[in-house]
This record gives structure tokens, C-alpha cells and sequence, in this order.
């Protein structure tokens, strides 16, 4: 195992144990570390500038086509939580978000309704999980995704505090019968503003804390995809997938961050097909110690890690896999029903949410082509200096 993984599975491992045990003086910086983060973002956000506004709306339910059969059956109840990212902060139209992109997607796999309910804010850390909780939980979800992480790099949330929070959000979640896809913390030394120092400390300390969460997911029942460099490679070749201030990520980015999550929304839902061959026989798919599995996650974008098991009842080893990913509906399937109070932005010219992808290749090279049609430039908020 290459020396650095083999350092951020130990990290990782001990915050995760200290979060587990209660333990302190684990924080995500040294003290010596505090003052150089805080002057590089402090002189980051003056370059980059910050998003106005909130998000879209895009709650409501999706894939009513399929209500129309002779046995039709309940929407699935697909909740979102944590940062802006969750809650498509940037983009202009609701079918843009990634709530409504991965609502779409499940319906079209599924072949049924799919009602999102979407509580992410802007701003959002760990710490806020528990209240977003009291938020979703009433409406019984069947599938949660948890997108959070970078604002407690940003803000220097405790990492063994901020893994806690994550974990008691998805073993609550479990509880209550809901499964659980946790996109974990991306890497911000990805972000072309943003520059050494604050690149370096950036890129260490979100890579140990999406290992640390992945441990802590994976052991409270959940899985995790690492969200991680995805969309570095390919933004830096393609100047139009940012926004003017060339840091938040077009609407294009949502879209291959969603198409990377897809597959493993299914898949706990059972709507995935599982291969047969044996763990290992197939290529970039491996069962690895929980520690070694979240480090090796970290710095492959687009990994999956789960439990060992059917049921997932065998956590301290973990199954480390690359799914295929796939294209995105088209709009008709991406608009959702009007859902009294919270009704979504309204479909205005039909372009498509997201064409098919090309095939996937490796994990960091940003090939997924889900660009909308009508190709908009508005910006998501991968945030590494501001609030995601």
C-alpha cells in the first residue's frame, strides 16, 4: 500500500475512533496550521467572489409517468441533506439540482414515482445534520443522500466532532428504516483559485476527513461515493465548466457528480444489478479493511464503499468498488410534479437535464459527459474558501 494512503488510513482511522469514543484534540489543523488556512482563505474569497441567491426548488415527485400503470405504487421517498451542494446552490433551474437529477434517475431505473424531499442549505456542516434530521425524517425516506464536509474544513470544525455528527445522522437514519448514500467531503485543493499553501492543507485535510467519514458511514450502516478530485481533471481542460468567478462548478457538475451517485442509490435500494463474479475479480473492485478501503476511497473519485455482507451487517471489512456510471434522463423526466408549498422552478424550454454518458473510464478522469443541452454556466458551490 503506497506510503501516503497507508498515512491517511491510520489518520482516518483515529478520528474516526476518537469521534466514536468521544476523544479530543483531534482537530482537522495544527494550531500552527490555523493562521496560515484562515489569511489563504480570507485572500481566496477576495479573489474568487461569493454566489447571491438560493437555490431552485426541487422538491416534488418525479417519474409520475409511471403512476399510470394498473398496479401503480407509492412514490419512493428520496431525502437530501447537508451543504450547498446538496441543495444545488448556483444553478438556475430546479431540474439542475442534484436532488432532482438523482430523483429522475431513480424514478427511470425504478419505474416509479419518486417524491424528493430536499432540507440542504447553504452553509450547512455536520453540526447541522441533526436539525435537517427533525426536517426529513417525518416524511419516512426510503434512500438519503448526505452531501457535507467541506465547510467543516473551512470553517475548522473538529474532525473527530464533525465525523460524530455524520455518523449519529446516518445510524438514525438507518433506524428508521431509510438507506443511506453519503457523498463525502470533496477534495478542495482541486480549485484552480485557490493556491499554495492553502492547496496543499486544503487537499490533506479534505481527503483524511472524506476517509474519516467513510469509516463512520460505513460502520453506522450507510455507504459512501467519494466525490473527491471528480471533477478537477476535466474542469481544468474545459474553461466552460465553471462559472465567471472560475472556482463554483457549472450546472455540468452537478451532473457528473449525480451520475457518480446514481449507481449506488440503486444499489441500496436493490434496483442495481450486483456482478457475480467474486470481490476482486472484477477491475478496480477489492474487499480491504474498513481504514485501508476509506483511504483508498479518498483519492479515487467516484469509489463506492460498503460493508461485506447482503445485509451489510459485516463493517469491519468493506467492499471498495468502481460502478459503471450512467447517463441522466432527459427533461421531460427531470421536471417534477408541483408540490403545493414547495414546487419546483418552473420547466421553461425543455433541454435536456443531462445526456448519456460516455463509457466511464478511470475514476479521475472526469469523462462523464452529463452537460445540459441548453448549456448553462450558472455555479454549484464546491466550495474551498466560502461556504458550500
Amino acid at each position: 500500500m503506497p506510503g501516503a494512503q497507508e498515512s491517511r488510513a491510520r489518520v482516518a482511522r483515529r478520528i474516526a475512533t476518537a469521534a466514536a469514543y468521544g476523544g479530543g484534540g483531534l482537530g482537522l489543523l495544527g494550531v500552527g496550521l490555523v493562521g496560515v488556512l484562515l489569511t489563504e482563505s480570507k485572500l481566496a474569497i477576495q479573489a474568487i467572489g461569493m454566489l447571491d441567491g438560493d437555490p431552485p426548488k426541487a422538491n416534488g415527485v418525479y417519474g409520475e409517468a409511471f403512476a399510470d400503470g394498473t398496479e401503480p405504487q407509492p412514490p419512493l421517498v428520496l431525502a437530501f441533506l447537508g451543504d450547498s451542494t446538496a441543495a444545488g446552490l448556483g444553478v438556475l433551474r430546479a431540474r439542475e439540482t442534484p436532488g432532482a437529477l438523482l430523483a429522475a434517475g431513480l424514478a427511470s431505473v425504478a419505474e416509479r414515482p419518486v417524491r424528493l424531499v430536499n432540507v440542504a442549505f447553504s452553509g450547512g456542516r455536520s453540526v447541522d445534520l441533526s436539525g435537517q434530521l427533525e426536517l426529513a425524517l417525518p416524511h419516512h425516506p426510503d434512500i438519503t443522500v448526505i452531501m457535507i464536509g467541506a465547510n467543516d474544513v473551512t470553517r475548522h470544525s473538529p474532525a473527530q466532532l464533525a465525523v460524530r455528527q455524520l455518523g449519529e445522522a446516518v445510524a438514525a437514519l438507518r433506524a428508521n428504516g431509510s438507506e443511506v448514500v453519503v457523498g463525502t467531503c470533496p477534495d478542495l485543493g482541486t480549485i484552480k483559485p485557490v493556491r499554495p499553501p492553502l492547496r496543499w492543507v486544503a487537499r490533506r485535510l479534505s481527503r483524511q476527513l472524506a476517509a474519516a467519514q467513510t469509516i463512520a458511514v460505513v460502520e453506522a450502516g450507510g455507504r459512501t461515493v467519494s466525490l473527491g478530485s471528480l471533477l478537477g481533471p476535466e474542469f481544468a481542460a474545459r474553461p466552460e465548466m465553471f462559472a465567471a468567478d472560475r472556482y463554483h462548478p457549472s450546472a455540468q457538475g452537478y451532473a457528473t457528480a449525480a451520475m457518480a451517485v446514481l449507481p449506488s442509490v440503486c444499489a441500496a435500494l436493490g434496483l442495481w444489478p450486483e456482478e457475480e463474479r467474486p470481490a476482486g475479480q472484477v477491475p478496480g473492485e477489492a474487499v480491504l479493511p474498513v481504514a485501508v478501503a476509506a483511504a483508498a476511497a479518498a483519492g479515487r473519485s467516484g469509489t463506492e464503499v460498503a460493508a461485506v455482507g447482503a445485509d451489510g451487517t459485516v463493517r469491519r471489512w468493506a467492499l471498495l468498488r468502481q460502478r459503471l456510471r450512467v447517463g441522466l434522463p432527459a427533461a421531460g423526466a427531470a421536471e417534477p410534479a408541483t408540490d403545493g408549498a414547495t414546487g419546483p422552478g418552473t420547466a421553461d424550454d425543455g433541454a435536456t437535464a443531462g445526456r448519456p454518458a460516455a463509457a466511464p473510464g478511470s475514476a479521475d478522469d472526469g469523462a462523464a459527459d452529463g452537460s445540459p443541452a441548453d448549456g448553462n454556466t450558472s455555479a454549484s458551490s464546491h466550495a474551498a474558501a466560502g461556504d458550500a
